[in-house]
């Protein structure tokens, strides 16, 4: 399995993936509560995403 290294990445895409890792979290919990009070597919599949790309930047497989 190989293995993803940000650093070697050129800096605008470090800087690209640093931004997205910032904003993941206030995302999911805005869609959180977009999905608690207006739930449709698009909006819990969207939540689901979302859970899953913060999880992989947590657990640094991002």
């Amino acid at each position: 399995m190989a293995r993803f290294y940000r650093y070697r990445l050129p800096p605008w895409a470090r800087n690209c993936i640093i931004v997205i890792e910032k904003v993941t979290l206030p995302i999911c919990v805005f869609q959180l509560i977009r999905t608690l009070l207006f739930p449709t597919s698009l909006d819990v599949f969207l939540l689901g995403a979302l859970v899953g790309l913060f999880i992989a930047f947590y657990l640094e497989w991002i």
